[in-house]
């Protein structure tokens, strides 16, 4: 019995390894290709680089407009996890700990929304900006702060799924306790039960930061000014242009400067998130 379990062990581990090298060779191969000359990929494109050439990240951040996509992207992305955090925090506190009329139709109408994938839905989102604009003064199309919002609103039943879960986790005595030393509602979610919650808060806002950061079709169909673009539409641009241009380190310099953002926030945040996954609360 001992033998088999440690041959499955084994299996794991080795699978484990196996995916784990599928993921860091074609990262670490990024890295390295960002920082070749051109002769050096039509040598040997797997070989390690001669030197550091910097002058990649310099055209991609510059001349390739990098720059300004991301800072496109980070105003975006933060404004859309801003209002996400405002409207499902205080939703998700309702449904999971308050009793009213509708509640299961609502739990049911955001569990709904789970279902639907946001690439099925560009269009009519695209003709229903268009026409909202034609009402008024100026345009909703290559507004930073109309494309946050739409991201935040899809990503709303994901947010509000997880956070019930978790808040319907948490044993009530902390609410008993802080109703019984005067605080209301707000200041009770605001002060016992937000910062019980905060493993689930930052792992909801690292999923929803990376489906933010990398998301291309909405961003594609939204934003078709130019200076507008995101930094998944501008890597595109930027790839179309390396291929006749045949300037591959500045093409890899570019994916670098997409990947170093959300490498930096799992790397920090990388303890919450596991407990955000495995903790449910104080169920006492």
């Amino acid at each position: 019995m001992k033998k088999k379990v440690n041959i499955f062990n084994i299996f794991i581990y080795l699978c484990l390894a196996i995916f784990a090298l599928s993921i860091i060779i074609p990262v670490a191969w990024v890295f390295m290709a960002s920082v070749k000359t051109n002769p050096e990929f039509y040598g040997n494109p797997w070989a390690l680089p001669l030197g550091f050439y910097l002058d990649n990240f310099k055209d991609a951040w510059s001349a390739a407009n990098m720059g300004d996509y991301f800072i496109n992207s980070l105003v975006v992305t933060a404004t859309a996890l801003a209002i996400l955090l405002i409207i499902a925090l205080p939703f998700s506190y309702i449904l999971a700990r308050m009793n009213f009329k509708g509640r299961k139709f609502v739990n049911s109408y955001v569990k709904a929304g789970l279902f639907i994938n946001l690439s099925y839905i560009v269009i009519p989102i695209f003709l229903m900006v268009r026409n909202v604009s034609k009402f008024l003064p100026t345009s909703l199309l290559n507004n930073r702060f109309v494309l946050a919002l739409i991201y935040a609103s899809t990503a709303v039943p994901f947010t509000v799924y997880l956070l019930t879960n978790f808040f319907s986790a948490i044993s009530k005595s902390y609410e008993e306790a802080a109703y019984i030393d005067g605080a209301g509602y707000f200041r009770t979610m605001v002060d016992i039960m937000i910062p019980m919650a905060k493993p689930a808060v930052i792992t909801v806002i690292l999923f929803n930061f990376l489906s933010f950061w990398n998301e291309y079709i909405l961003a594609l169909t939204l934003m078709t000014d130019p200076e507008k673009r995101t930094l998944p539409v501008g890597l595109i641009n930027l790839q179309q242009a390396a291929r006749g241009a045949a300037n591959y380190g500045r093409l890899y310099a570019g994916l670098v400067i997409v990947m170093i953002p959300t490498l930096i926030i799992y790397i920090l945040v990388q303890k919450q998130l596991t407990e955000g996954m495995m903790v449910g609360g104080d169920k006492g």
